[in-house]
């Protein structure tokens, strides 16, 4: 069976935890942050887990992360 090849764009975006889980960061937080509120900004500072419906698909996509 040949290698896999890591999709690279997906590779910078999600990083796997020791349990096996994939991290990602919020999006929402590159413009227009003027009407946004100061706890919703807070809120998407913070890394939060790839939702159990993706991952499998994404599993694929990352191959050895």
């Amino acid at each position: 069976m040949p290698k896999l090849k890591t999709k690279k764009s997906a590779a910078k975006r999600f990083t796997k935890t020791g349990t096996g889980k994939l991290k990602r960061n919020k999006a929402y937080k590159s413009h227009i942050l003027t009407k946004k509120t100061t706890k919703r900004k807070r809120n998407l500072r913070k890394a939060t887990m790839m939702d159990k419906t993706n991952s499998k698909v994404m599993k694929k996509i990352l191959p050895y992360i």
